[in-house]
């Protein structure tokens, strides 16, 4: 087997719809960009594509949110951002999408000029529920950026008026010789809201990058015996194998997972408890998983009550963008919320 690949839930500044928003986001895109050493010409790109996609959220939509953050790869950055929004939604992407297509009252360069920037960009529109676009801008430009791209993707969003986040994600990836994967991945949702849940989920993501073992319930065993003294936290890690087209989860406390299969999802079951503090029998539960499916997991701070038919389209679009678009729809402002989404798709 190859090296481990590790990606991570990292700090992400969200930033709400008001007058000020334009120039926050511009701002923020500029200090995220100096700070992976961009070049000042890629730098402006970035800079006035968030302005356009901010703009847009000022103008149209009913409510919103830009979501930035700094992905890595190796050692290689990018800047990305999510423009989220509940409505009203894109009547037409394509014509949307036509280059110097403005939305009205903007920078006059659309979302078109935004998907030419960007070296990854995906969007994904639901008329009358809202739009969910992904802009990402990495430092080595776009010939390099198709390989270095992760199938694995989450977003984390803290309770409103806290700063910090007590869900959190890790995931790591292995590659035998003949091409197949093996992913294993966690979410965690660290009791309570505030420092305290955000400490016992920063243990949980640092013992789960240190873990031992390849089956998820001796990787929960590990993570139980690092949160003792910590609040403790609800946590599932789960391992999706390409090969045996197969997702198979251990779970301990509310963490919702399914799996997309053959357009349908499929539940994987989490037992009651806590980790860190009340272990019960643990047991690991297996769905199949097609090769065009995705694993989604999420804490409760988002609702489970979504289906698949309610996003037309979605589930066959970049992870991240999976992810941004399930937290803005269903994700509740009176709890921290988390997701990572896992492809499948056997590349």
């Amino acid at each position: 087997m190859s090296a481990l690949s590790p990606w991570e839930a990292g700090h992400v500044t969200w930033l709400r719809v008001d007058v000020a928003l334009p120039a926050a986001a511009r701002r923020e895109a500029a200090a995220l960009a100096h700070r992976i050493g961009m070049s000042p010409v890629r730098a402006s790109e970035v800079e006035l594509a968030i302005t356009e996609a901010a703009t847009n959220l000022q103008r149209h939509a009913v409510d919103g949110a830009l979501a930035l953050r700094l992905v890595t790869a190796g050692d290689q950055a990018a800047v990305e951002f999510l423009s989220l929004d509940t409505g009203p939604g894109l009547p037409d992407v394509g014509a949307a999408l036509a280059d110097r297509s403005s939305t009205g009252g903007t920078l006059g360069v659309g979302l078109g000029a935004i998907h030419r920037l960007a070296d990854t960009f995906d969007i994904h529109s639901l008329p009358g529920h809202g739009t969910a676009i992904l802009a990402r801008f990495w430092n080595n430009g776009r010939e390099a950026a198709a390989p270095l791209e992760p199938h694995v993707a989450g977003l984390t969003r803290p309770i409103s008026g806290e700063q910090v986040c007590g869900d959190t994600w890790s995931a790591r990836s292995q590659s035998s010789p003949d091409g197949n994967r093996t992913t294993t991945v966690m979410m965690c949702d660290g009791l309570g809201h505030g420092p305290m849940a955000e400490l016992a989920a920063r243990r949980a993501r640092d013992a789960f990058r240190g873990a031992r073992g390849d089956r998820p319930q001796d990787i929960v065993r590990e993570l139980h015996t690092a949160l003792k003294g910590t609040r403790g936290a609800a946590i599932a890690v789960a391992a999706v194998d390409t090969a045996r087209g197969s997702a198979e989860l251990c779970g301990v406390g509310n963490i919702s997972a399914f799996a997309t299969s053959d357009g349908k999802r499929h539940a994987l079951v989490s037992m009651p408890g806590i980790v860190g503090h009340q272990l019960p029998s643990l047991r690991t539960f297996a769905t199949p998983l097609s090769a065009d499916g995705v694993l989604v997991m999420h804490s409760d701070g988002l609702s489970d009550r979504w289906s698949m038919n309610d996003y037309p389209g979605l589930f066959s679009r970049h992870p991240a963008l999976v992810a941004g678009q399930l937290l803005s729809q269903t994700g509740v402002r009176r709890d921290d919320a988390g997701i990572v989404v896992v492809r499948a798709a056997r590349t």
